[in-house]
């Protein structure tokens, strides 16, 4: 017997058995010893499952538990609040703040009070406020990364009027309108100074990672429109944080004079940070140039950077949001340094810790405070007065200095969104006492209200001022041109597209336009770096495009709803092709990403191979039906669907006609003939070509132009190196839905294949 082969299982049952031996020894004669110790054995009342309830509630209730239920329900709750207002086409940001005022006293307290009771007891806020105030820590460090200096610097004298009298107009409106509501609404023993500074700082902030993201979503960031207003919200945000940091000076000290040694520490403080830290953080940050990832000894410098910073502003007394800011706005500008550095930082904030911000001023928010016509006629006036400030100042203001109207009324309604920059601000003086709850309640729904007119209002000025030219999605309606649109979602796959796009084009010379499309999800992007994300994506595009002599129109686009952009652009367009590639791409998480999920079985042919012999059908849980009345149908044009495996070029073509409805595959093999002379194989699969005058005279007539380029196979079976052999099968989109519900052997041997559906 070779005991060799049982070593390991001898000495793994031998080391069990004499240590557990051991140990039971140990036990019995520890035992022994609590006699001397006069320990009386625990015994409870009542059953074992009495016990084991008593036991499970008490583990219920301990802090960790309970903070570990607030946060899955407060995530939940948040994604699902963020998802509805993505689909309305509202900023999530929206719909994270319903969430936190839903899961408030406000709805779920006051139907559910012993749910609220329980989840959300009174002794566990502090827990969920502390990791709240942590999250907003991170947030405001990211916000101060995600603005661009540089741009500050050059653009900032075009936009600076702009800023300033977006933020001194609604401040001084604040003021008036604290003149009104503080005998009324003012906590008791709160200084008028410190409440009016508090009603008019909130009514001037702007939500720049809000307003960034909209310039996004509407293609707005290479325009002039764009630049200014994003250069107006950056230095309206650096503007109204150096003001709220005073104004939290003056409150703490309890009047402007008592502040001066706290203004002067943060003054100080402000030069330390930009003539010594950003100077060396600079000098760490060069030695990362080039790579991409960053050491964890410098993650951890720059990461006790922001925690020094914080905890500087917090003892000095302006808060420690604002020196989380300070740190992020002093990171080395280089711009894929800053991207490789939230990335680490941005879902823990913004996914983890974040949400339980919004749903902690939820529990602060007592709506139902708010119980007569004159509370909600005051909470109406502070929302009048916070619009006429902001958007009319910033309008009116941008017209003065010589903007049309129709973008001035756009910088308006954009600068108007407050989001949860404006809570942050809210919570500090709730906080600090200067706020009521009905005053903080008021100010909350006005936060709400102005965020998600947002919105509607710039759809509102682009009705009011429609143009006959759509920047976006150009009209070619009296144009004879043959137009292709490729949409990509990775820099290769444009690539791939393009020459897919010219084999059908090439020597169609000026008859041709060909549009490469990237639509990108606008939560990838930062705003600083949006320039630069677009570049990465077009650069294989760009030098394919060189490399083939080809004019290529390049359109970029962020979004949040990726398939309906994608099919309004093509149908506004008047294009005659769309081409998308088929895979595990930018449509992955959305709709159409769930009816292509079938893809990934079809590019790698083993795992097909296996499934098509297998049981089941791999379309049970992407129905091509689904995906056809989903996108095909919204789309007035064909559409082209490339199933790539190492595409070259379209030399070698086979066309499989499997019914008289796939006659319109042969205009696509004339194409190919005309303008890459292409060798075409046509398979009669059904044997109804020969029987046909129409689609033999058409065959006839591409032999006459073209001899020696189209062939006609009647052979039933086709062997394996013969599609082995091919460069591109094309294939209608119903035939293709047969040979997987028919679990055809061919799709473990097919060539990159063109899916083709006709409208």
């Amino acid at each position: 017997m070779n005991l060799g082969k049982y070593k390991n299982l001898i000495f793994y049952i031998t080391t069990i058995t004499v240590f557990s031996a051991l140990m039971y020894y140990f036990i019995i004669e520890g035992q022994t010893l609590e006699v001397k110790e006069n320990i009386v054995a625990n015994t409870s009342s009542g059953s074992t499952w009495e016990n084991f309830l008593e036991s499970f509630k008490t583990n219920l209730h301990h802090p960790l538990a309970l903070l570990l239920a607030q946060i899955v329900t407060i995530i939940m709750t948040a994604r699902l609040f963020g998802w509805i207002c993505m689909k309305i086409k509202q900023p999530t940001v929206i719909g994270e703040m319903i969430a936190g005022i839903v899961l408030g006293p406000s709805l779920v307290g006051m139907y559910f009070p012993e749910f609220s009771a329980f989840l959300f007891p009174k002794e566990s806020l502090g827990n969920l406020q502390f990791l709240s105030q942590i999250g907003l820590i991170l947030f405001m460090y990211i916000v101060g990364m995600e603005l661009d200096l540089s741009v500050l610097r050059k653009k900032a004298h075009d936009a600076v009027v702009i800023s300033h009298a977006s933020i001194i107009i609604p401040f001084a409106l604040g003021i008036g309108l604290s003149y009104f509501v503080y005998q009324e609404f003012a906590p008791d023993g709160i200084q008028f100074t410190s409440f009016a500074l508090f009603i008019a700082i909130s009514m001037s902030i702007t939500a720049f990672p809000v307003l960034a993201r909209i310039v996004q979503e509407r293609n707005l960031q290479k325009t002039k429109l764009g630049t200014i207003v994003i250069t107006c919200a950056a230095a309206d945000d650096i503007t109204a944080w150096c003001i709220l940091a005073a104004v939290i000076a003056i409150v703490k000290a309890g009047s402007f004079t008592s502040s001066i040694y706290v203004i002067i520490m943060a003054i100080a403080y402000v030069f330390l940070m930009i003539k010594i830290v950003r100077p060396f953080l600079k000098r760490i940050g060069d030695l990362q140039a080039g790579k991409n990832t960053i050491s964890k000894p410098m993650v951890a410098i720059f990461f006790l950077t922001l925690i020094l910073s914080a905890y500087a502003t917090e003892v000095i007394g302006i808060h420690a949001l604002f020196g989380a800011f300070m740190a992020g706005a002093i990171m080395p500008e280089n711009t894929k340094f800053r991207t490789l550095f939230i990335d680490k930082v941005e879902d823990v904030a913004l996914v983890l810790l974040l949400p339980l911000f919004f749903v902690f001023t939820g529990l602060r928010t007592q709506i139902g405070l708010l119980n007569d016509s004159h509370l909600w006629m005051t909470a109406g006036f502070i929302i009048l007065t916070a619009v006429l400030g902001k958007f009319a100042g910033s309008a009116l203001t941008a017209r003065f200095v010589g903007i049309n109207w129709k973008e001035s009324l756009t910088i308006g309604a954009l600068m108007n969104t407050r989001g949860l920059m404006e809570l942050i601000v809210l919570n500090i003086g709730y906080d600090l006492g200067v706020l009521s709850p009905e005053i903080f309640a008021m100010l909350v729904i006005m936060a709400l209200f102005t965020t998600f007119m947002t919105g509607p209002a710039l759809d509102f000025i682009n009705f009011i001022f429609k143009s006959k030219k759509n920047q976006e999605e150009p009209t070619h309606e009296n144009d004879s041109k043959y137009r292709v649109l490729l949409s990509f979602d990775k820099p290769e796959s444009g690539s791939t597209l393009l020459k897919l796009a010219h084999n059908f084009t090439h020597k169609m010379n000026g008859n041709k336009s060909i549009t490469a499309m990237n639509i990108a999800p606008v939560d990838e992007m930062h705003a600083y770096d949006i320039n630069e994300y677009e570049d990465s994506q077009f650069q294989n595009v760009i030098e394919t495009s060189h490399d083939l002599n080809l004019e290529v129109t390049t359109l970029f686009k962020a979004s949040t709803d990726i398939e309906s952009d994608l099919t309004n652009i093509t149908n506004k367009g008047h294009y005659d092709l769309l081409l998308i590639m088929l895979g595990k791409s930018m449509y992955e998480g959305s709709l159409l990403g769930r009816l292509l999920g079938f893809t990934t079985k079809i590019i790698n042919p083993e795992k097909l191979l296996n499934t098509v012999k297998g049981k089941g059908n791999i379309f049970n849980n992407s129905p091509f039906d689904d995906f056809t009345l989903q996108i095909l149908d919204k789309t007035n044009i064909p559409v082209g669907i490339l199933v790539e495996k190492d595409f070259k070029a379209a030399d070698k073509v086979f066309v499989p006609i499997f019914n008289l409805s796939d006659f319109y595959l042969l205009e696509y093999a004339k194409r190919l003939i005309n303008n890459n002379n292409s060798q075409i194989i046509i398979l009669d699969a059904a044997g109804q070509i020969r029987n046909n005058i129409e689609v033999k005279e058409l065959i006839r007539s591409i032999e006459q132009v073209a001899p020696n380029h189209i062939t006609l196979y009647n052979e039933k079976k086709i062997e394996k190196d013969f599609l082995g052999s091919q460069d591109l099968m094309l294939i209608s989109s119903k035939s293709w839905k047969n040979l997987i519900d028919t679990k055809s052997l061919w799709l473990s041997d097919i060539p990159s294949t063109l899916i083709i559906s006709n409208p």
